[in-house]
């Protein structure tokens, strides 16, 4: 009799928890000005919950160009970390994902059709699977009312049973293929302000059409920032993640495993962060000079060829972030002081190789004119706590996504659409 009773209430607990998928949300949408730019943000979630955005190596618009995808540690009933959808128009959000062993902090968004892919880790060291989630029959399932039956899901494949995932996945360009970073064995849980604990990594392939799986290549430190070529298939980037400055962080390898190099070579004086392709041929990222050390040489938001080597520095903004925000840096590679001399700290970049945006230790977002070096304060303040601004562009350069810590004066994030004024392809 007991046992009958738990397994009803399982049961009856499994169906409230399924029912979540598809949950609409009322519009949370609103304009504020910027104080010192005069520029109108669109706040689509208003910090009321703790929501974040994707990180800007891959896409936050699905191909309609209409929905962008977020999480949310806080807005399931069960508040766990699930996936969600915000209608920027609109301003409806839409549950996407519910139960446990959603990996909400890996969100995938395909560029070619209207499709998002994520992971689900299954309990009891069972093995985990890729999910693919086709939005357009999820919206007409949910004005419906049947996203319960979840017929707009697809496992794709079934992850090897010891697979420990690490630097997130990614995409190849012609969306035949992911891409996922894993550790080769278990690491140590990381301590309050130390390094990221370092073991063996990898590159695992899996075929979206079949499920198979793979290994690319397997590498002596931890993986990081996982993300293919977007404009060319079989090129995958990848970094030593080191939660601070790595003896060599950017590296590229093909998707056979081969030519797998360096990018950009670094000196001992370099700190590179923060890489993302810029296009087909070229990747962004930071070269540091927040510390007077640092500024001995050049810095600021690069752009290197891979293949010819060859550079473009866009530029470094001379400033000293607030002295009394240092508290908000919990890295203790972040210095304080005279040496706090701040500048960009993440970049965005249009495919067309003409505009990129950058953030600083302040929180103010820049956009970069690369044909002319010209730059442009878009929005300033958002407070890079409880995490980054972390720019990314809409797919036709007329818009950045931010997630702010402003209107909740760093306790919260709220994610921020803001008017950039240039198209991609404008003259």
């Amino acid at each position: 009799m007991i046992r009958g009773i738990v397994a009803v209430a399982l049961a009856l607990a499994c169906a409230s928890v399924a029912a979540q998928v598809g949950r609409q949300f009322p519009s949370e949408k609103q304009t504020v000005v910027d104080r010192v730019t005069g520029r109108p943000l669109a706040v689509l979630t208003a910090g009321t919950s703790s929501d974040a955005k994707i990180y800007p190596t891959h896409p936050q618009w699905a191909a309609d160009g209409v929905h962008i995808l977020f999480r949310s540690s806080d807005r399931s009933t069960d508040r766990t970390p699930q996936i969600f959808v915000v209608n920027e128009i609109t301003g409806v959000i839409t549950q996407l994902s519910d139960g446990p062993g959603v990996d909400a902090g890996s969100i995938n968004v395909a560029r070619q059709t209207n499709k998002v892919y994520y992971l689900r880790r299954a309990a009891n060291d069972a093995p985990g699977t890729l999910i693919e989630v086709d939005l357009d029959a999820f919206f007409r399932a949910v004005a419906n009312g049947e996203a319960g039956a979840r017929r707009f899901e697809r496992t794709v494949g079934t992850l090897p049973k010891n697979f420990i995932g690490a630097g997130g996945f990614t995409l190849d360009a012609d969306e035949k293929t992911a891409y996922l970073g894993f550790d080769q064995r278990r690491a140590p849980a990381r301590q309050p302000g130390q390094p990221v604990p370092q073991v063996p990594g990898g590159l695992l392939a899996m075929d979206l059409a079949n499920g198979k799986t793979r290994t690319v290549l397997e590498v002596p430190f931890r993986m990081g920032h996982v993300q293919a070529n977007p404009l060319k298939p079989g090129e995958i980037l990848y970094c030593h993640e080191t939660g601070g400055d790595a003896p060599q962080r950017m590296w590229i390898v093909n998707a056979d495993g081969s030519n797998n190099r360096p990018v950009f070579p670094e000196h001992d004086d370099d700190w590179v962060t923060h890489e993302q392709f810029a296009d087909a041929d070229h990747v962004i990222f930071n070269l540091m000079g927040h510390t007077t050390r640092l500024r001995q040489r050049p810095t600021g938001i690069m752009v290197v060829n891979l293949r010819d080597g060859t550079m473009e520095n866009l530029g470094q903004p001379d400033s000293y972030y607030n002295a009394a925000q240092q508290q908000q840096y919990s890295d203790p590679n972040i210095p304080s002081g005279n040496e706090a001399r701040g500048g960009f700290w993440h970049n965005a970049v249009t495919y067309d190789r003409r505009f990129a945006a950058g953030d600083d230790f302040d929180g103010n977002v820049h956009l970069i004119d690369r044909r002319t070096g010209g730059r442009t304060l878009l929005t300033t303040g958002h407070r890079m706590r409880p995490d980054h601004t972390h720019p990314s562009f809409s797919a036709d350069g007329t818009r950045l996504l931010i997630q702010s810590g402003l209107l909740t004066d760093g306790q919260r994030l709220s994610l921020i659409v803001v008017p950039t004024g240039v198209t991609v392809g404008s003259r």
